[in-house]
């Protein structure tokens, strides 16, 4: 559930400009690079916007384009994404808080206030576990905290290429896994889309996206410290508008039955999540569409996320 492949490190001074996470402009089909260089582009409405089956109408495969197609079909006004909102809300976050709510402790949670189910929200958190969003995401929307549709980019290769994945996606998380990432050399550029999707649907409003500045997944032995910021995370901020929540969990674990039995035999670890007030990046996202100034925007959601880092190890360890 990250944009790894879309979100590299930026690229040292003289790298040239019209490469895309080690794709150059050159390798993007001529009759789709509009916007795409160095996201320098001005992207004042959604029509500026790129749109991931145009741009990737002769590379996404039939499969793909489908299932883009209908997941970005449950998003329309309507009983099918009143549906949806509704299995979020209830089912999928039901199955999740039992697996957890003997070993989960929340702090911060009044930093956040009431958030607004017209407004649109990002939220920004370390990221050591494959279920890092579900649980942060699960305890605001059992608690009737969270009224907007979720959503996590995830990797295009099972979940949008396999039919199974499509299943998964609808019965793990009721299609919250969306828009899909894509990893290949060849079609990294695609990502520039897939950033342009997930801000296109910020912009609408009720909508809640969970985003790893990191890019990936952290598996250094030392869980507060965190791997550098990507620019990803920073355009999607600055072409959205959205509100920026930081989040730090620890003590969640990748493997699942052990999880589940240390959550209900009560072997398991504290897993502590911690919530951080709404950041001000007003100021950085109001400067030029540049990859210099989306990774100061993600530096900047990184040091929010690691200083909640610190106050979980000072929970954690009783200092």
């Amino acid at each position: 559930m990250t944009i790894e492949a879309a979100t590299q490190a930026a690229p040292p001074a003289g790298t040239q400009t019209g490469s895309v996470n080690g794709a150059t402009s050159s390798e993007t089909p001529s009759s789709t690079r509009r916007s795409i260089v160095n996201g320098n582009a001005q992207q004042e409405n959604d029509s500026e916007l790129l749109d991931l089956l145009e741009l990737g109408k002769d590379v996404l495969t039939p499969l793909e384009k489908a299932q883009i197609r209908f997941v970005r079909s449950t998003f329309a006004p309507g009983a099918f994404d009143t549906a949806v909102r509704v299995l979020q809300r209830r089912l999928g976050a039901f199955w999740i808080e039992q697996c957890v709510k003997n070993v989960r402790k929340v702090h911060g949670v009044e930093r956040l206030g009431t958030l607004d189910p017209k407004k649109s929200y990002i939220c920004v958190s370390n990221h050591r576990s494959f279920f890092d969003m579900y649980l942060i995401t699960a305890f605001l929307v059992w608690r009737d905290l969270l009224p907007h549709r979720i959503l996590f980019p995830v990797r295009s290769k099972f979940f949008y290429d396999n039919p199974a994945g499509l299943a998964v996606n609808g019965l793990m998380s009721f299609f919250a896994m969306y828009p899909p990432v894509f990893r290949e050399r060849k079609r990294m550029f695609l990502n520039r889309a897939m950033m342009d999707e997930t801000s296109r649907l910020l912009r609408q409003g009720g909508v809640f996206v969970g985003l790893h500045p990191e890019g990936q997944r952290n598996q250094g032995a030392d869980p507060y410290e965190l791997l550098p910021a990507r620019f990803g995370v920073g355009k999607i901020i600055q072409d959205s508008n959205a509100v920026v929540i930081p989040a730090f969990v620890h003590g969640l674990g990748n493997d699942l039955p052990k999880q589940l039995r240390g959550n209900f035999d009560g072997s398991g670890e504290d897993v502590n999540l911690v919530f951080g007030e709404p950041l001000d990046l007003s100021e950085l996202a109001s400067g030029p569409r540049t990859q210099k100034t989306q990774v100061a925007i993600a530096e900047r959601c990184l040091d929010a996320v690691r200083e909640l880092g610190q106050e979980e190890r000072d929970i954690r360890y009783g200092r």
